[in-house]
């Protein structure tokens, strides 16, 4: 009496392992062709080293366009930060203050939660400096009596924008005492606003050289699909999929911006170096203030990832047109 209940329950775990062992079967033979397509686009890559050559150049110069431009734009904003950006607001105080009440208005300023540190500069050293300055030497030793005044060298907090430093500006010139307020925050403003266009720029520039290298692999992929035409006619003919078919030319698309990827991060590593003496010279000059930087690691290992995408999806939208005008 349960035979028949033993008999099909072991027929549903006989189905099962068999459902298992086919999707296994799938899912390896998937892999393989996988591996396949791979290796097998990237031999083809290979047995035409010029052509491949020329794709891979053209991708490259594209992308590292805008690595250039960033690498320029980064070491612009930290040249404005070491140059004028964070420049001291002067504060001049009105004549015939005298010392300790200079003091007394700097210990003042120094309290404030805006203002990172205040230097009292007195008349005799501003007098100093006039001294050094060309042209300035003989009107100095000219004079009777030192009409300097007191000046405070106010530097604001770091994490202050332009609108909360130029708040600050408009607070000291209402002190009492004060005669004068000078400050760079027209200049700061302007700086950002250059800034913030080249920034624009950049993204508007790389946005424009990928769309560039997406199209160039497109337009590889496409003449490689026609001149295969027959060949991908038999293998629709036999059964083969889309995707089965599509699969060599995915990586091939892949294997151009990989490479075009790698050529531009190497360019802009050649870019570096080669400004390396320029910027010493430059830094020497301004008896080392400047603090320019290189394009970030991550941002060189991403540009080949990035490449690849592009690649590969050029190559998607190209092949899968091709595909079904080959197949009409």
């Amino acid at each position: 009496m349960s035979t028949r209940p033993e008999q099909s329950a072991a027929d549903d775990a006989a189905g099962q392992r068999g459902s298992r062992r086919s999707e296994s079967r799938r899912v390896a033979s998937w892999s393989e062709h996988h591996r396949w397509s791979a290796a097998a686009s990237l031999r083809r890559l290979l047995a035409r080293p010029f052509g491949t050559l020329m794709t891979v150049a053209v991708i490259g110069l594209a992308l590292a366009l805008p690595l250039a431009f960033y690498l320029l734009l980064g070491n612009v904003q930290r040249m404005g930060d070491a140059l004028g950006q964070r420049q001291a607001i002067s504060v001049f105080l009105q004549p015939g203050q005298s010392a300790p009440a200079a003091q007394l208005m700097a210990t003042s300023v120094r309290e404030r939660a805006d203002v990172a540190a205040v230097t009292v500069k007195t008349p005799q050293q501003g007098m100093d400096e006039l001294a050094t300055m060309q042209g300035f030497s003989g009107a100095v030793h000219a004079l009777d009596d030192n009409p300097l005044p007191y000046v405070l060298d106010v530097q604001p907090k770091d994490a202050l924008n332009a609108a909360a430093v130029q708040d600050l500006v408009t607070q000291l010139r209402d002190l009492r005492g004060v005669d004068m307020v000078q400050d760079s925050g027209t200049w700061r403003q302007r700086l950002d606003a250059l800034l913030g266009l080249g920034n624009r720029i950049v993204a508007v520039l790389a946005l424009l050289l990928s769309l560039a290298a997406l199209l160039v692999v497109g337009n590889t992929v496409r003449v490689d699909i026609a001149s295969r035409v027959e060949e991908i006619a038999v293998l629709m003919l036999i059964g083969a999929s889309g995707p089965f078919v599509r699969r060599p030319y995915l990586y091939a698309g892949i294997w151009y911006g990989l490479f075009g990827g790698v050529l531009a991060s190497l360019l802009a590593v050649a870019i570096e170096l080669s400004l390396v003496a320029p910027v010493e010279q430059l830094n020497a000059a301004y008896a080392g203030q400047l603090e320019l930087g290189a394009l970030p690691l991550w941002l060189l290992l991403a540009t080949p990832l990035a490449a690849a995408v592009l690649g590969w999806l050029g190559a998607r939208l190209v092949s899968a047109w091709q595909l079904r005008r080959a197949t009409v």
